[in-house]
């Protein structure tokens, strides 16, 4: 017996009644949750009915379940977005993270209400997430938990925003715990804080990933232990972009080191700062692409390494390699410091550098020498003391100095621009400068 199209709805349902056809139905609806009038004024779901909350997505230390929201399992097809607001707060319904994360769907976003949250470590198996903090910025805390021994939170196959959030004390039995774990995908973080732990941000190898970091501050690394704690640490993937963020206090480690096939550091201060004794302030040990334009980078006289900024320590992995460093202002306090080392005999088939308009400042005896094949421009050697304060940053030229407004036109390297089209401004994020004023050397216009 077949169905047509024009049986009516009395004999439809007297057909399942007695079970015939019952399969041709349409799935129950599935209630979506409570409706509110968010600030803008639209209506939003805000909630999930208790029906729906049976298993786990995400649970600290744990791998997502099979066919959770946001990842198919087997045999089924990805779940929909679903676009819905969870707002996490002690004295909302959904009052931890981890809940958050494993009533969250595809195209949900997660809005964290300020305060502590502690031990909240996550596995983050949905596919596209925005997890933002409101207000004062919230503070996730380690307190001895980590997700599957790696993280505060391991983010997996996944295209994530992260705004405004705090991660403190990441611990783990290896050495290397990390604030996020960052494993493939696409992460967007933006705003965000990263103090004490053994890493700040560590990603995977998986050479499509992309990591951008931006308006992020990143330090306090732990004072122990025989492993090195890089504050960000971005392993072979495709791409790092890091833009008008601050990095100081490391140990050991290094401030940022990135084995990324390109990468666009930009406008950034990266200065591990009195009695601070990290390794490299910036490192790029298997080459690759590295814009570097527009940053403040300084060593202490205390540094545990005396390069500023190192290129293929440790052998080429890529097959382009280019380094451009522009306007940057790089300051060494350390005697015998020297501000760039390239390893140009572990890079076989060779590497361009292009050095212009940088300011180094100390009395260092390494100046810019060509290492490389390129181009070394309008770099200017000052003593600390040429320069002044500006907002609790010690790096502008004074407005009377000679070297203001002497800066040539940088050109272009691939077609890119090197002129800079903004500054970093304390504590962390960017100003725009203004197009076409003369340019002076360093990276404080």
């Amino acid at each position: 017996m077949r169905l047509r199209d024009h049986v009516s709805a009395g004999l439809l349902w007297g057909l399942v009644a007695t079970g015939i056809a019952a399969e041709q139905l349409p799935p129950a609806p599935v209630e979506l949750g409570t409706l509110r009038r968010n600030e803008q004024g639209r209506i939003e779901v805000v909630g999930v009915p208790a029906a729906e909350r049976g298993g786990s997505a995400a649970d600290g230390g744990s791998k997502a379940r099979e066919g959770a929201p946001g990842r198919a399992g087997a045999g089924q097809a990805s779940s929909p977005a679903s676009g819905r607001t969870l707002v996490v707060g002690p004295d909302r319904e959904i009052s931890s993270i981890r809940e958050a994360a494993r009533l969250a769907r595809d195209g949900d976003t997660i809005e964290i209400l300020p305060g502590e949250y502690r031990r909240q470590a996550i596995v983050w198996a949905q596919r596209r997430l925005t997890i933002r903090g409101l207000g004062k910025r919230p503070v996730l805390i380690a307190d001895g938990e980590s997700a599957e021994g790696k993280a505060l939170w391991v983010v997996r196959d996944s295209d994530l925003v992260i705004e405004n959030l705090e991660f403190r004390g990441a611990r783990v039995a290896h050495g290397n715990g990390a604030g996020i774990r960052f494993e493939s995908g696409r992460l967007r973080v933006v705003r965000c804080a990263f103090f004490d732990n053994e890493m700040g941000i560590l990603t995977g190898n998986v050479p499509e990933s992309s990591l951008e970091v931006e308006d992020s501050e990143f330090g306090e690394a732990p004072r122990f232990g025989t492993v090195l704690h890089h504050l960000l640490y971005a392993g072979t993937i495709a791409h790092l972009s890091v833009r008008g963020s601050r990095f100081e206090q490391g140990y050991r480690g290094h401030l940022l080191k990135s084995r990324a096939r390109e990468n666009l550091i930009v406008y950034n201060l990266l200065v591990d700062g009195p009695g601070g004794s990290a390794s490299y302030e910036l490192e790029f040990p298997n080459g690759g692409i590295a814009w570097v334009i527009g940053n403040i980078i300084g060593q202490s006289a205390t540094t545990d390494n005396p390069d500023l900024i190192s290129y293929a320590a440790e052998g080429q992995r890529w097959p382009d390699n280019l380094l451009v460093l522009a306007h940057n202002t790089l300051v060494n306090d350390r005697p015998d410091g020297r501000f760039l080392n390239v390893w140009t005999d572990r890079v076989p088939s060779g590497v361009e550098v292009w050095a212009i308009n940088n300011l180094l400042v100390g009395d260092s005896v390494f100046g810019f020498a060509a290492q490389a094949p390129g181009r070394y421009d309008g770099n200017r050697t000052i003593r600390p003391a040429d320069l002044v304060d500006r907002a609790g940053a010690r790096y502008a030229l004074p407005q009377t100095s000679a070297l203001r407004g002497t800066a040539g036109a940088p050109g272009f390297v691939r077609e890119r621009n090197l002129v800079p089209t903004a500054e970093f401004a304390w504590p962390v994020g960017t100003r725009p400068l203004v197009p076409g004023k003369p340019l002076s050397p360093g990276a404080l216009q």
